[in-house]
């Protein structure tokens, strides 16, 4: 049967792509039959195609504790004289020097159920003659076990690679996600014997996804780890980050995902905004300043720090001018007026309406923003002649629409069914006064936002586009 991928490697094959470094996934058997025997003649098709297809660095995966296999008949000194051909036929079908890791699938499963059998095999791997040894041996985790767990197995098969004399060869984890111990357990692994990871930069994989080699790395910047520094360009990995999340999932990271997320930057709500002299600053580390979010629930501290960002410094940003601006701010909420703050002008207006004397920048700011007003109120008002179009639909216009309204005339696009537990969130973060509906006013603020932020915007569609995608969505996350 052709797969999708032997399609993409064939195109690469013919293009003349260097192979030499690309590894490809093969099982350790072809087949297991009814009585639960494997066939230990047949060369898997995995590395037929390998050999087929010039790639010379396998991946085999196999499983120790496999229900479908009969282990009294297929025993421990049966599975060991298959490893040992299949390597050997590696070496003399693929390339002398191939590259060879075996992953035990279901190792954490193993050290539970058979740890005789999981130590044998590690044993027989690790002795191996050295022109058949693999590179390494890998592992991954279904995410249903504890970090601890992971660490006591994982340093016990690095002690005997060790005692073995396989102390050069690789032990790798990948771990999936399940119960939100992810990182943890694949940090736990790399403080206890495992020497590196594989994984995807980001954490979409199969299932719920797995730990990412970007959180995974900058965890080991930030505890100090040189080698991984020189070795990598770890400042340029929160944007590599995002741009393989949109090639792959045609979508912006999740705004709150740690480390490449939107608003991974963020500094909350009153929490203390400096840094000790030894504590990571991961905004600076990637070169930018975090994020103060300007709502009711900001400090006076942070509303400073906001405008020290955006404006530099000013003898009039006091804590005593924070104080007010966030009493401006809840005055508005409380009068059910919609304004945003977190724009440069915006937060210059909220400045001057709080008492505050607009500095040259400020009113520069401001200035620069009235030639975009003209080009903002002309892309507002189509989105307006579209809400119009969906309000008058009851019968009566009173710049409301209920909620199925509002998804299909505008939602949709983004939020793939109106039922879904994230549409209903996108409708909670625009219903501000939680009466059931969206006002008109209450999606103007978000429209407003995006032609301050993003004044480039050209069309009504990219209006909404930006309007969803960087104001909405993310303020979802607040729900």
């Amino acid at each position: 049967m052709t797969r999708l991928g032997d399609t993409f490697i064939r195109q690469l094959h013919e293009k003349g792509e260097d192979f030499t470094n690309l590894w490809a996934f093969s099982e350790f058997l072809e087949s297991v039959d009814k009585s639960g025997v494997p066939d230990t003649k047949t060369i898997p098709v995995g590395l037929k195609k390998m050999k087929e297809l010039g790639i010379r660095n396998a991946i085999i995966e196999m499983d120790l504790v496999y229900a479908g296999i009969n282990y009294k008949k297929f025993k421990v000194e049966a599975i060991n004289e298959l490893l040992t051909e299949r390597l050997r036929w590696v070496h003399a079908n693929l390339a002398k020097d191939s590259k060879v890791v075996v992953n035990f699938r279901d190792l954490p499963d193993g050290m539970i159920k058979r740890p005789k059998r999981v130590f044998k095999v590690i044993r027989h791997l690790s002795s191996l003659p050295l022109d058949i040894r693999p590179f390494g041996i890998v592992t991954e985790e279904s995410g249903k076990y504890f970090p601890e767990q992971l660490a006591a197995w994982i340093s016990a098969v690095r002690r005997e690679m060790d005692d073995c004399g396989f102390k050069d060869g690789h032990l790798l984890v990948h771990v999936h996600e399940k119960w939100g111990l992810v990182d943890s357990t694949q940090l736990s692994c790399l403080a206890n014997g495992a020497n590196g990871i594989w994984a995807s930069m980001i954490i979409q994989g199969a299932s719920m996804g797995a730990a990412s080699s970007t959180v995974t790395l900058m965890n080991l910047v930030r505890l100090g780890n040189k080698k991984v520094l020189k070795k990598y360009n770890c400042t340029a990995l929160r944007e590599a980050a995002q741009e393989i999340c949109r090639a792959t999932t045609g979508q912006e990271p999740y705004p709150l995902q740690p480390i490449y997320g939107e608003r991974a930057l963020d500094m909350v709500f009153g929490m203390p905004t400096k840094l000790g002299i030894n504590e990571f600053d991961l905004a600076k580390f990637f070169g930018e300043k975090p994020l103060m979010r300007m709502t009711t629930l900001a400090s006076a501290e942070m509303i400073i720090t906001r405008l020290k960002n955006i404006f530099g410094e000013d003898p009039q940003f006091t804590i005593e001018r924070g104080t007010r601006m966030k009493e401006v701010m809840l005055e508005d909420l409380h009068k059910n007026i919609k304004e945003e703050y977190m724009s440069a002008a915006g937060l210059a207006q909220l400045f001057d309406r709080s008492g505050g004397q607009l500095t040259g920048k400020m009113a520069d700011v401001l200035a620069q923003d009235e030639p975009r007003k003209a080009h903002a109120q002309v892309l507002i008002a189509e989105v307006r002649a579209m809400w119009d179009e969906w309000d008058l639909r009851d019968g009566k216009r009173d710049d409301q629409l209920e909620f199925d309204a509002f998804y299909n005339g505008f939602l949709a696009p983004y939020f793939g069914c109106y039922r879904c537990d994230e549409t209903k969130q996108a409708l909670k973060a625009m219903d501000m006064d939680e009466d059931g509906t969206v006002d008109w006013n209450e999606f103007a603020v978000y429209l407003k936002w995006a032609m301050r932020q993003y004044p480039e915007t050209k069309t009504a569609e990219d209006l909404l586009s930006v309007a969803f995608r960087k104001g909405l969505i993310p303020a979802m996350q607040d729900e």
